[in-house]
């Protein structure tokens, strides 16, 4: 699995006009599943998520996880991360998993992290969505299990 993540001040995802995830504080991590990812794969993901220490703490370093600062995690599907762009000019997607195997990955992903975590909102798989965030930092990073 590939995850963007990203620390904001504020996340939403639209469809069709309407807001369908948004979170204030926390995390907006955009997510790819491939085609040799199982359940195992997103476990990994999501305790990196939950964890990985990219807020700061009182002398301003990044020393505090999404679950230390209890913000909010907004996961979007978005297969185009697992694109093969090394050659020519036009990506290929070989890369990503298939639909149904992403779709039932990702909705795993989110039901999972609904377990443990008390702020979980999602964009809707397979939609075109319309992203609207404020990246705090800004700060990024690229999460590869």
């Amino acid at each position: 699995m590939k995850a963007l993540l990203q620390r904001v001040s504020a996340a939403r995802v639209e469809v069709a006009g309407e807001v369908v995830g948004q979170i204030g504080v926390g995390l907006l991590v955009l997510v790819a599943v491939e085609p040799d990812d199982n359940p195992a794969s997103v476990d990994k993901l999501l305790h990196k998520l939950l964890n990985y220490r990219v807020f700061a703490d009182e002398h301003g370093k990044m020393n505090l996880s999404l679950t230390a600062v209890d913000g909010g995690l907004l996961l979007v599907s978005q297969f185009t991360l697992a694109a093969d762009t090394q050659s020519g000019l036009r990506p290929s997607f070989s890369r990503a998993a298939p639909p149904e195997l992403g779709a039932q990955l990702f909705d795993y992903l989110v039901a999972r992290a609904s377990t443990v975590h008390p702020s979980v909102a999602t964009g809707r798989f397979g939609a075109d969505m319309q992203v609207h965030l404020v990246n705090d930092g800004p700060v990024t990073f690229m999460l590869q299990t």
